[in-house]
């Protein structure tokens, strides 16, 4: 294997992720109103200042299949994200052909999105989310197929057809109206992660319980970002991959304070779209 040019560090700001503490018990988190006396979040959480590699000067070098996420120049034909079915009808399949070119797959079903500004969820708009600023993944080893086999019933789509294929869970994530100034995305190489790095953390829903990935922290841990990201690029994170036998599998990521955002920067707003990639029977993943 040919070894990869050096990092160069200069570009290298220093910053807090946010992990799960070391000996924390399984985290719980309520998404409605939890019954009285119980938390909305379990779980105890310390942030580690970390440096985090400004990735722009090597974006050529990230692959989803190797790191788990990949820079995408493209620009989107929408421009309106506040109505979730108009979301649906005309991003959704923008996001599938993105998503089927950069992936190979045979076929690529967008199925859920969630659009993200702080003051807008904290002026109570509906459907917009908050920036995680929690190093997680969405999906777990549990969650992942789960998640597959509904959203290939609920299309209509016998969730047999998994058998015997790869699929994966893969995000497509954009900033929305302006560059990102404040509240980037960190990535850690998935080929830095460790198998006790992963901690099951419970999702509760009224209906339902799901799972996601949260994360202990080692020192091994290599960690990116892309500055001032605009709505004309977009970003692969890679959530969940049924192959075990070499492609990253799971993309620890998280929001995160960035030092050399402006006093008066403003605030992100960005869009992630969930999607399901059918890669065929038989199909290996990338070297």
């Amino acid at each position: 294997m040919t070894a990869e040019p050096p990092i160069d560090r200069t570009s290298t700001i220093v910053a807090p992720l946010v992990y799960l503490a070391q000996g924390s018990e399984r985290p719980v988190r309520y998404n409605f109103p939890p019954p009285p006396g119980v938390p909305v979040q379990s779980g105890t959480f310390v942030a580690e200042p970390l440096p985090i590699v400004d990735a722009r000067p090597l974006a050529d070098r990230f692959d989803l299949d190797r790191q788990g996420f990949e820079l995408l120049r493209r620009p989107s034909a929408v421009t309106e994200f506040d109505d979730p079915a108009h979301v649906r009808a005309v991003y959704y399949p923008e996001v599938e052909a993105e998503v089927w070119a950069a992936t190979g797959a045979e076929r690529v079903i967008a199925f859920d999105h969630n659009v993200r500004s702080r003051p807008r969820a904290q002026g109570g708009a509906t459907a917009v989310k908050e920036p995680v600023k929690r190093v997680h993944n969405d999906f777990t080893a549990t969650s992942g197929p789960v998640r597959a086999a509904a959203e290939l019933a609920a299309a209509g789509i016998d969730p047999a057809v998994l058998e015997g294929q790869r699929f994966a869970l893969v995000n497509l994530w954009r900033p929305i109206r302006a560059p990102v100034e404040e509240s980037p995305l960190a990535f850690c190489d998935a080929r830095s992660l460790a198998a006790e790095d992963f901690v099951t953390a419970d999702l509760v829903y009224p209906d339902r319980v799901g799972e996601i990935y949260q994360f202990r922290h080692r020192p091994e841990h290599r960690w990116y970002y892309f500055p001032r990201l605009a709505p004309d690029e977009a970003l692969l994170i890679k959530c969940y991959d049924s192959a075990t036998d070499g492609p990253a599998r799971f993309t620890a990521h998280s929001a995160f304070d960035d030092p050399t955002s402006p006093a008066d920067a403003r605030p992100r707003e960005s869009i992630e779209v969930r999607t399901l990639v059918l890669y065929g029977p038989g199909t290996q993943p990338r070297a």
